[in-house]
């Protein structure tokens, strides 16, 4: 069975916004509820679990009461392998791949939540995309970490602000989608470590872990519009030009 987890702990202080950054209105719609229709549409798993933080916890809930999800609370602000983390309790026995999703990424399908699960192999399957450019709705991706490859394999990923100049020059980048072996998962995500400028831990970096424990990581390449997230008001504007 696979089970579903969508990152919404967030404060989104770069929305400049009073409200949690996943129930930012999208054409009238908070984005995480794009997100939730899409993954209980997509029938991989029709209850997925929340992580909020506790301030957020109480709006995020009442939002998406009409829906059947579970919620983990991410107490502190360490990150997002951090965050992840604190959804193990949830994991029943009969789980056994882990689907992770960003609540600020509403132009996923269903189509594609079912690709994912439906694709996976080994210990982890990544998503990525591939750009020509980062102009127009692209130049949301511009922050975004780089899928580095040795030959055709991966070998890591490096966040943008960590990345060297070479390195921001990549076309292929990581929009945050993956599913993982659950027992792998939860035996590894606490080998995760904050050595990095923002003092994180980065669920990225488990790719880099499986990758020096000489496991290949499955890619699956999608849409770049479906991967559009949203973490400033520029971000907002872009992603409603979409839908309109």
């Amino acid at each position: 069975m696979n089970k579903i987890v969508i990152l919404a702990a967030g404060k989104g202080t770069r929305m400049k916004s009073s409200l949690p950054k996943v129930l930012t209105p999208l054409c009238g719609k908070p984005m995480i509820e794009y997100l939730v229709d899409s993954v209980i549409g997509a029938k991989v798993d029709g209850r997925p679990i929340i992580v909020v933080s506790p301030d957020n916890k109480e709006a995020i809930e009442k939002t998406l009461s009409s829906y059947g999800c579970d919620y983990a609370i991410q107490k502190d602000q360490l990150g997002t392998g951090h965050a992840l983390a604190c959804a193990r309790g949830l994991f029943g026995p009969e789980i056994k791949n882990i689907i992770s999703f960003y609540g600020d990424h509403p132009f996923v399908q269903p189509d594609t939540v079912k690709k994912i699960a439906d694709s996976h192999k080994g210990i982890i399957t990544m998503v990525t995309i591939v750009v020509d450019d980062f102009e127009d709705y692209r130049k949301n991706f511009y922050n975004w970490g780089r899928i580095v490859r040795k030959g055709d394999e991966v070998e890591k990923i490096v966040e943008f602000k960590d990345a060297t100049e070479e390195e921001q020059k990549i076309k292929e980048v990581n929009p945050g989608f993956y599913c993982f072996d659950k027992d792998w998962l939860c035996e590894n995500i606490e080998k995760l470590t904050n050595n990095n400028k923002q003092q994180e831990y980065y669920l990225t970096d488990l790719i880099g872990l499986a990758a020096s424990q000489n496991h290949k990581i499955n890619t699956v390449i999608i849409d770049p519009r479906q991967a559009v997230g949203i973490n400033s008001p520029e971000e907002l504007a872009v992603a409603e030009s979409l839908i309109k």
